[in-house]
């Protein structure tokens, strides 16, 4: 074989044996066990998101072994039984100390399908993902082995409608609602937000990262955005996959052929353009390192080129939840995630030689789906955008010396004033704190506050919980008494959150970041003329240095771990503790918090620079 990864079972008896029994349970040819394998897996939990999972999975394993034999026009190959990973649900644990988990879970799928891919030594896969981080899971495992595979999303969930009023519902409705005082209210709407089944429907992370994954050529563009229950999923796409997955054999075109650097530069644009979530600035670099490229920020865009992009480059063009009126299914009614892809490449904004799963470059593929212009309504043009500006900003300034704090923009309702915000700080050690104020005092958050939330990040929660209770909460808060109440966080956010939200901020309070050094009542200033984040008062060495002394000793008479910490109470949160790197770096889980590459490589340059062809003036090269 061309590459050792991919592994084959010789004539060892021992070896055969369960191999030859599987075959004939399985219905194939016991001859084929010597040839390489191939398999699908799928991606479930609990939660409406993962129901459809297993159905698409046993489809296209089907349509798989019917396309296996060792007749001359199948393919010769051994067909393994499928597999799947566990992950929890962000939009049952959100809010509670088991969201812990829910990062965490991008890890473990990743090591679970580290397993299989690599001791099974498939030479072609299928995946079939839901909800948010398994399939970044997926996809760093699937880039990691190197062998052709191809991804397709289960699918986002309808949304729910309220029967009394027809308003269209989705899960952040039902958090926003949260701190009504009105129970059978609050019961109504949690009954009526999420019927049937499917990952969360708004440009929520499900939806980001899916996106991401079609525009980074890992799948097939037409299969994003379908709802989960199409049946198309179960009919007509497993043959397609099928048919891909064959090509990509034959031609032996493995995911790092695809997923290189100005494929990652598209995907990330492309999450500008739909308002996505901030959560894809924490899972690009986990991708990209996957992919062979140790620093997403380094090697494939810088942050200060990532701000020129967003504030000047890339509008936002789609109407969507949270922070617009749509769903994804909304989207694919209107011609799917290849109209915003061929309206960015049609500006200059994206390089269309890229290949993709499909074996034809991006623009290609857009062309071959023979996709639609845009609507003008669930979907903008560049030249009249729904927003002028992309959806995401990263800030810098003496609480970000990482440059790690992430805003998303399109989601600000309020409190922005020549593009900058001054509060107030309101120290909250943890969520749970926060969410007692919220529920129990209310009335004690004033204009201009702004919230911190600290030790909620990834060595110091552990795991690094998103926070969409709270910001659901407040974003209901400040509608109602029409003030402006800012929150930011080491921890991070969901893809539904909405409100001056400013996530990642890093170092984290756990390892002594500058957020821990912050107290009551100090002057937080968010600029986004200079994409900066400030404490005032840190300002003063007299002040920082005597705070930082303060913070030292708490760690040291704590045994060396800040006592605001959160419980590291098992084994798999131990871990997240001592190995969890910055959020700037994917914050996985690297033992010494030294990020590890299976087979580095150079992020060659194209030569292709994204430009927006209606706003010549921002023509900048970096």
């Amino acid at each position: 074989m061309k590459n050792s990864r991919t592994v084959l079972i010789d004539r060892h008896p021992g070896r055969s044996a369960q191999t030859i029994g599987l075959a004939r349970e399985l219905g194939t040819d016991p001859e084929l066990i010597h040839e390489p394998s191939v398999g699908v897996v799928g991606t479930k939990g609990d939660s409406q998101c993962y129901l459809g999972v297993q159905a698409k999975v046993e489809a296209i394993h089907q349509t798989l072994k019917s396309h296996v034999g060792s007749e001359a026009d199948k393919l010769r190959l051994r067909l393994v039984q499928p597999e799947y990973t566990i992950a929890t649900s962000d939009g049952i644990r959100n809010g509670t100390r088991e969201m812990r988990y829910s990062l965490i879970g991008r890890e473990v799928t990743h090591d679970a399908l580290c397993e299989h891919l690599e001791a099974t030594g498939l030479a072609g896969t299928i995946a079939v993902v839901a909800c948010d981080k398994p399939p970044v899971g997926t996809l760093a495992a699937i880039l990691e082995h190197n062998q052709p595979a191809i991804i397709m999303s289960d699918g986002p969930i309808r949304p729910g409608h309220d029967p009394n009023t027809g308003e269209a519902l989705d899960i952040v409705s039902a958090y926003q609602v949260a701190g009504n005082p009105d129970a059978e209210f609050r019961h109504h709407i949690s009954c009526h937000a999420c019927p049937g089944f499917g990952s969360c429907g708004g440009m929520f992370t499900y939806n980001t990262m899916q996106t991401f994954i079609g525009v980074v050529g890992l799948q097939p563009l037409e299969m994003v955005a379908p709802p989960s229950d199409d049946p198309r999923r179960l009919t007509e796409f497993p043959e397609v996959l099928v048919k891909h997955l064959a090509s990509m054999i034959e031609k032996d075109l493995k995911p790092r052929d695809i997923v290189v650097r100005d494929s990652l530069r598209n995907a990330m644009i492309v999450a500008m353009a739909i308002g996505g979530s901030t959560n894809v600035t924490l899972h690009a670099p986990e991708i990209a390192r996957a992919a062979g490229y140790a620093d997403f920020w380094k090697e494939i865009i810088t942050p200060e080129e990532f701000n020129h992009l967003s504030q000047h480059v890339v509008p936002v063009l789609t109407d969507a939840r949270p922070y617009g009126k749509y769903s994804m299914v909304d989207i694919d009614a209107v011609g799917g995630v290849q109209v915003i892809v061929r309206e960015l490449l049609e500006a200059g904004l994206l390089n269309g030689d890229v290949l993709t799963c499909t074996g034809e470059t991006l623009a290609e593929q857009v062309k071959r789906l023979e996709t639609k212009k845009v609507d003008g309504k669930v979907i903008y043009p560049v030249e009249k955008p729904y927003k002028p500006t992309g959806g995401l900003r990263v800030l810098g300034g003496n609480l970000s010396p990482d440059f790690s704090a992430i805003l998303k923009l399109a989601g600000v309702e309020v409190g922005l004033e020549d593009n900058r915000f001054v509060g107030k700080a309101r120290v909250f050690e943890g969520e749970a704190g926060l969410l007692k104020a919220l529920d129990e005092t209310p009335e004690t958050f004033e204009n201009n506050d702004m919230i911190i939330v600290r030790y909620e990040g990834p060595s110091g929660a552990p795991g690094m919980p998103e926070m969409l209770d709270p910001t659901s909460r407040i974003t209901t808060l400040c509608r109602e008494r029409g003030i402006a109440v800012g929150l930011m966080t080491d921890a991070r956010f969901s893809g539904g959150s909405v409100g001056l939200v400013i996530g990642h901020v890093g170092p984290e309070a756990a390892l002594g970041g500058p957020i821990a050094l912050i107290e009551d009542g100090d002057e937080i200033v968010a600029d986004l003329n200079t994409n900066e984040l400030s404490c005032t008062a840190l300002d003063d060495k007299a002040t920082r240095d005597a705070r930082q002394a303060k913070w030292d000793k708490e760690v040291a008479d704590n045994g060396g771990i800040h006592p605001n910490c959160g419980i590291a109470d098992t084994r798999l949160l131990h871990r997240a503790r001592h190995t969890a790197v910055p959020a700037t770096r994917g914050g996985g889980l690297h033992p010494n918090r030294e990020v590890w590459v299976r087979e580095p490589r150079t992020a060659d340059r194209s030569g292709f620079s994204p430009k927006n062809k209606y706003r010549p003036q921002t023509d900048k090269t970096f």
